[in-house]
């Protein structure tokens, strides 16, 4: 059994998808919660509503603007006196062809690299010395199947982040476990989400599920339930590892 009584965790993007199903297991398993989102405040209140309103508090910054990263802990570390764990959740994407004009290609380059690589980047910077003075905790980044296998033509950005965050995931695991700073990648495949559907008919939805042997795609519950359990004192060797949900799709 999962038991997060006493722990606060920070979740980015927390109000719909997987930032959602990971906000609903950690308060399941006890946790208090500081719920990021972006712009979708009444799915934030209605989550805050839905779990234990006492103990999750919501935190509105656009991790695509300048200096969100900072706000964001600036908020957090106001809301509640310490954090046991980050979770880097947030992230977009956004296509970009190699037949774009150079200004639309730098431009989507810089935008999903702002908010799925720079902000959580910052956002472990700005975490570390927090945790070393607090006996320790944890870093969760979320990032994705492509950072393996690669994306489609148009997804350079978005694989190539996510890649990035893998890597600095590892990185500090390496650098800060003497501080027992934590730090997990779990990288999901295509994952039953709003996000997941986006541009995309029936007939390209049939050919993500014929390309998973489960023949079905992830459900954020699952992901949910994993990043609840990596917030837990219970998997400290597991630092540096990097989980993969995506139903055999891609087997490393």
């Amino acid at each position: 059994m999962i038991d997060l009584k006493g722990k606060t965790v920070l979740v980015t993007g927390g109000s719909r998808g997987i930032g959602e199903a990971i906000v609903r297991a950690v308060a399941a398993a006890g946790g208090d919660v500081l719920l990021h989102y972006s712009k979708s405040r009444a799915a934030a209140e209605a989550i805050q509503a839905a779990i234990r309103p006492a103990t999750c508090h919501l935190l509105q910054v656009d991790l695509g603007e300048a200096d969100a990263a900072a706000a964001l802990w600036r908020a957090a570390t106001a809301a509640a006196r310490r954090i046991d764990v980050v979770v880097n959740n947030a992230g977009i994407f956004e296509p970009v062809s190699v037949e774009a004009t150079s200004e639309a290609w730098s431009s989507a380059w810089e935008r999903v690299l702002r908010v799925n690589l720079h902000a959580p980047a910052e956002l472990c910077k700005l975490a570390i010395p927090h945790f070393r003075g607090h006996g320790g905790g944890k870093i969760i980044n979320i990032a994705s199947r492509a950072a393996h296998r690669g994306d489609a033509p148009d997804q350079w950005p978005y694989a190539a982040s996510k890649g990035a965050l893998v890597a600095l995931t590892k990185t500090i695991a390496r650098g800060f476990a003497k501080d027992n700073v934590l730090a997990f990648a779990i990288a999901p495949g295509f994952t039953d989400t709003d996000m997941a559907y986006t541009g995309l008919d029936e007939d390209g939805i049939k050919r993500i599920i014929a390309d998973i042997p489960l023949g079905s795609m992830a459900s954020p519950a699952e992901c949910g339930a994993l990043a609840a359990f990596l917030c837990s004192d219970q998997v400290r060797h597991l630092t540096g590892a990097t989980f993969d949900i995506n139903g055999a799709s891609y087997v490393r």
